[in-house]
């Protein structure tokens, strides 16, 4: 089988061979280039072409959030994963918005970098336990109840928002659904607007909130 490629990024030598040492002990898993900052680490993702990018928010040069929405043009076909010490949820609007497939805090890498990886490179979205908590207004993760007012959605809208929620693109839905760009646009807006959801941000937490994201 072929090993998952990952790069992984952070500033602080004993934390990326402490993550470092986590992933390569998983024999899925091959670690092909480490940088100590945004800026190497944005140059490896677009020669290494990596199934994942594991970066650190905060690193000199450019920070994670910036490396992740330079990858969406310079490598779009590798998945980010952001590790940080924040719980907070500024920075999880934002990292959704440049593209992050997963939000991670530091303290729980040991028992979830994995997982998280495993989730983002087979097309899903993943919140950390604790910040998924939050995005729901403080429920659990795997709360079933939504957020916002339940909408009569169609099984293709439903479907359709489910996996903009996991991070796919439009081109990607139409894919795997077998229908047009055109068309998945139309679900989708259709689907957001009997939500009355207007940024990703909404779909995501109303993801979070049906228990979509801790399903791998």
């Amino acid at each position: 089988m072929t090993p998952i490629r990952v790069l992984m990024a952070d500033d602080h030598p004993i934390v990326l061979a402490g993550m470092r040492a986590l992933v390569a002990a998983n024999g899925e898993f091959e670690v092909v280039g480490e940088a100590s900052d945004g800026r190497t680490a944005l140059q490896l993702a677009k020669e290494l072409r990596p199934d994942a990018a594991v970066l650190d928010i905060s690193m000199p040069g450019m920070s994670g959030i910036e490396v992740a929405a330079a990858m969406r043009t310079e490598a779009p076909e590798s998945r980010v994963l952001i590790l940080t010490v924040h719980e907070d949820r500024a920075y999880l609007r934002q990292l959704l918005e440049a593209g992050a497939a997963a939000y991670l805090l530091k303290r729980s890498a040991a028992d979830e970098l994995v997982r998280a990886i495993h989730a983002v490179t087979t097309g899903g979205l993943y919140l950390d336990p604790a910040i998924a908590a939050k995005v729901v207004g403080g429920t659990h993760g795997g709360a079933k109840t939504p957020m916002a007012s339940p909408a009569e959605l169609s099984e293709r809208e439903n479907e359709v928002l489910h996996l903009v929620a996991e991070g796919h693109s439009s081109k990607e839905i139409s894919t795997r659904l077998s229908i047009s760009v055109k068309t998945v646009e139309t679900y989708k807006a259709r689907a957001m607007d009997k939500l009355g959801f207007k940024t990703r941000v909404d779909v995501v937490r109303y993801a979070a909130s049906r228990g979509w994201l801790r399903q791998h």
